[in-house]
């Protein structure tokens, strides 16, 4: 920094954490010990943690989320609500409870959840008659609410949705965001005359959840739809936006649309009375995202540093840092200076706060908001004050420039557009150079090893898939389709299935995933 000089007499250096071994840990105390190379899972739970985003709770796979991760998950709500609301989706809040009876209605549903679902055996010192479980998903509890409203081709269509929490008792190790025993999600579940109704929604749905992960959190998906294997057990069929992790060359189901079809309307007898007075079944869909969207950005943007926050749902878009000077008169027009920058930014509805403590050093200031992925820094010291400027720094690729006192409001607006626009491309960029374009299954091995993303023609049969799954696991590491773009690329006539050398029908996306 170009400004003031800072007065380190007048920090109480008992605050600062002791010194390490290197870089900005040595300087600060608040580096990582992990690097994202290094040990990717380690670096992971020390960026959620240090970034003040969860807290670890005593059981295993449930975490408190604190302000930085509640403070996104309102800002995707409150850019989702509006669009549902517009599709005539109502809000509504359903039991966190559903009976044995009610879950075991549709076999091939119940079937997939099996394993994570929580029950309730006992109520104080005595055992409950019948279990209930704790909702995996609301399909049971909501389509019998169904049967009772819906009546004839006029109640249609009904479509509610409702934001909560539910609980999958991962056996799998859990990973803050990615993999939890009790997470919040939002849930879509609506009711259709015909089949082309439903099909229609499935796929408005999904352009929002990618509008979610790419104009929000930055992070290039892929809309695709899963194979017959990988769909939601008791659908028709699913669709969803894939995220990558390029440090691990593993994909991430970032959020799903779902077609279920008649299959539910059958069991919990969601019918209606058509215009020709006949009873008919309706089309169902179901759909959601949950808070492994924000576990997804912290993967995709953080560095060594810390988190790396995209500016439209950073809680703290502009931190503003005074750096002190040894003349008590010049630090008053540097505080002053600070809080003029933080009225005229927070007039222009920029989310800004200025850090004034003065028991820190500005480099330790730097360090901590660095720590916690703030976009935009803004240094003002003495010699910035003579200038007439401030110097600012971008938390996404370190760039500093000087920027003048007057318009500057104007200029930082300016600035967070162009770090959103950016970080986006750069994510962009990462994925697409992970994805591998192979023929055949010596290349689809190679590309594996190379934590490649795969697109690959594919005869679409589930033995194949199956069989390649299999082979996978012995001897790297189960793969398995991750779904086949909507937007699909030419197929070649004559093009082969990499896996069977059968006619291939379609191209897929091959990886391994959390």
């Amino acid at each position: 920094m170009d400004g003031g000089k800072e007065d380190n007499n007048a920090n109480n250096t008992s605050n600062v954490v002791p010194k390490s071994s290197k870089g900005r840990k040595k300087e600060t105390g608040l580096g990582l010990t992990h690097t994202k190379d290094g040990n990717f899972g380690e670096w992971y739970s020390e960026v959620v943690t240090k970034g003040e985003m969860i807290e670890y709770s005593d059981i295993s796979g449930c975490y408190t989320l604190r302000p930085t991760s509640t403070h996104i998950w309102r800002i995707l709500q409150k850019f989702f609500e509006p669009e549902i609301e517009k599709m005539e989706v109502e809000e509504c809040y359903f039991e966190l409870f559903v009976s044995n009876k009610s879950l075991q209605k549709e076999k091939d549903h119940i079937q997939g959840f099996a394993p994570e679902v929580a029950w309730v055996t006992r109520s104080g010192d005595s055992d409950l008659e019948n279990p209930i479980a704790i909702r995996p998903t609301s399909e049971t509890i909501i389509y019998p609410k169904f049967s009772k409203w819906i009546r004839g081709h006029r109640d249609l269509p009904k479509k509610v949705y409702q934001y909560c929490n539910v609980v999958r008792w991962e056996l799998s190790n859990p990973t803050p965001f990615i993999r939890c025993r009790e997470f919040l999600w939002q849930e879509g579940h609506t009711a259709h005359a015909t089949k082309e109704e439903a099909d229609i929604e499935v796929l408005q749905i999904l352009e929002l959840y990618r509008r979610l992960y790419e104009e929000y959190l930055a992070v290039p998906v892929i809309k695709g739809k899963k194979s017959e294997l990988e769909k939601f057990a008791g659908g028709l069929y699913t669709t969803t936006v894939e995220a990558f992790i390029p440090n691990t060359g593993r994909s991430v189901q970032g959020a799903t649309s779902h077609c279920l079809g008649q299959n539910f309307a059958k069991m919990f007898e969601v019918k209606f009375e058509d215009e020709k007075g006949e009873k008919a079944l309706a089309w169902q869909n179901s759909w959601g995202y949950s808070i492994r969207m924000i576990g997804v950005m912290v993967m995709v943007h953080s560095d060594d540093k810390g988190l790396v926050m995209p500016p439209k749902v950073s809680a703290v878009q502009v931190i503003v840092i005074n750096v002190p000077h040894n003349d008590s008169d010049v630090n008053r027009k540097i505080e002053n200076a600070c809080l003029e920058t933080v009225e005229a930014l927070c007039a222009m509805g920029i989310r800004v706060k200025q850090d004034p403590r003065d028991n820190y050093t500005p480099g330790w200031k730097y360090a901590h908001w660095e720590m916690k992925g703030v976009p935009l820094r803004i240094e003002i010291g003495s010699r910035d004050l003579e200038n007439k400027q401030v110097r600012t720094v971008r938390r996404d690729n370190g760039a500093k420039v000087n920027v003048p006192m007057a318009g500057l409001a104007d200029t930082v607006k300016v600035m967070l557009d162009d770090i959103q626009q950016s970080m986006f491309l750069v994510a962009k960029d990462k994925r697409d150079a992970c994805v591998q374009v192979i023929k055949t299954w010596d290349e689809f091995i190679e590309a594996l090893g190379q934590k490649k993303l795969i697109l690959a023609p594919w005869c679409d049969e589930e033995e194949v898939e199956k069989h390649v799954k299999a082979k996978t696991k012995e001897e790297s590491g189960a793969c398995k389709t991750l779904c086949s773009p909507i937007d699909q690329p030419e197929m070649p006539e004559g093009t082969l299935c990499f896996a069977s050398g059968k006619p291939a029908k379609k191209w897929t996306y091959w990886g391994r995933s959390y």
